[in-house]
């Protein structure tokens, strides 16, 4: 395993806020990217302020969401509206090989940063853009959220609620870290192109681009004709065999058996009802099919009458494909999150580190940079400036110049 982390001395500008930029900037700083955070002076980005916004949970003295995708930052204050500015965004984007953005293209072309306003500083800058519902079209220019742009919009909203239930909100940022995911792939590609070229390029991902892909095998069989299905009935399923039930304690298990040839006598078995495998009306997928309403109604009582430690004991035993419906406090303390080192500790500075979920991107052979605080508002303004090559008599001019404060 290397002990220098892969992208150090890659250096990256982080002008995106609202979450799926920033995240894609943070995985490259989890693997030793030096990572610049631009704010608004006073303010900050608002995603700062996303954590008191319900109905996400409120914790006392930590600000959960800017530490998860703002880690291993440094932040400067500059205000992008000021004339003053504009010598510090060229001087950014010269030093840049990445600039993440996700303003729309009406706001971009106003405060001049534009790929075309860019690339001419920097042949090798990649460009990585994202937005809510793409560069093109009547609502390129509105604003995108992944409620919005990935759940809703996508058709995902509609298909995973009960039949009569209305739609859920879905998890904050359940749609912008898969999205990240992409930008992020999207860099690297664009920098192993760099790598053979010596050119640098723009990068583009959306929301509403991540809803079609993850949406896309229903998604495809509406192009191709078919029709798409309606929200579920657990009660009158497709498939009984692929449903959802209610446990004696209240808990709920999902069965997904994809070999029910092999698996439904296992199962049979489990339960106590191996004579159910001779009953034509279960015999085959296609009869289980049919009668899907039938079983469901059978399972719901059979599963009711056990509580989940005996039904996970009986379908582990009988090697059965399964999951338990968990609660975010039950995965906060999964053992296979620790295992894996998909939780990570984060030192910030405090006797006892607390832990945080690492980027889902590993190399077997690479190091991750162990995960820092995020960076208070403005905390490396100087910093940077001078890694930018200015001095004192410069940063007054800027303050002079309200470009930072």
């Amino acid at each position: 395993m290397a002990d220098t982390p892969l992208l150090e001395g890659l250096h990256v500008v982080d002008l995106a806020s609202f979450i799926a930029g920033p995240a894609a900037a943070a995985i490259l700083g989890d693997f030793g990217a030096d990572v610049v955070k631009v704010e608004p002076p006073r303010v900050g980005d608002t995603y700062r302020s996303l954590s008191r916004m319900p109905p996400n949970p409120r914790v006392e003295g930590v600000n959960y969401p800017w530490q998860l995708d703002n880690r291993n930052k440094r932040s400067i204050a500059l205000n992008l509206k000021s004339p003053g500015a504009r010598p510090v965004v060229e001087r950014l984007a010269t030093w840049a090989d990445v600039l993440v953005i996700n303003f729309p293209p009406r706001v971009r072309a106003k405060l001049g940063l534009e790929y075309d306003d860019l690339a001419p500083l920097n042949a090798r800058l990649v460009y990585a853009d994202v937005t809510g519902f793409g560069e093109e079209g009547p609502e390129a220019n509105l604003p995108g959220f992944d409620v919005t742009a990935f759940w809703a919009r996508s058709g995902l909203m509609d298909v995973t609620r009960q039949r009569e239930a209305p739609p859920a909100m879905n998890a904050f940022g359940s749609g912008d870290h898969p999205t990240a995911i992409t930008l992020f792939a999207g860099i690297m590609t664009a920098l192993y192109r760099r790598e053979r070229t010596g050119q640098g390029a723009r990068v583009t991902a959306s929301l509403i681009a991540e809803g079609a892909w993850a949406a896309s095998m229903w998604l495809q069989a509406v192009l191709v004709g078919g029709k798409a299905p309606r929200p579920a009935d657990r009660s009158d399923p497709p498939n009984a065999l692929a449903n959802a039930y209610r446990t004696a304690d209240d808990r709920w298990l999902l069965l997904a058996f994809a070999n029910e040839d092999k698996q439904v006598p296992l199962f049979l078995r489990a339960i106590g009802h191996p004579e159910a495998a001779q009953n034509p009306r279960y015999a085959d997928s296609p009869s289980r099919r049919a009668n899907a309403a039938e079983i469901a109604g059978l399972l719901d009582k059979t599963f009711a009458a056990r509580p989940l430690a005996e039904w996970r004991e009986v379908l582990d035993s009988a090697g059965l494909t399964y999951g338990v419906v968990q609660t975010l406090e039950e995965f906060a303390h999964d053992p296979q999150l620790v295992a894996n080192r998909i939780l990570v500790p984060i030192d910030d500075g405090n006797a006892e580190p607390y832990l945080t979920v690492d980027s889902p991107v590993r190399l077997d052979q690479e190091q991750k940079v162990r995960p820092r605080p995020a960076p208070d508002l403005g905390e490396h303004t100087e910093s940077v400036l001078r890694d930018l090559g200015y001095d004192d008599a410069g940063i007054a001019d800027l303050r002079q110049a309200e470009a930072i404060e």
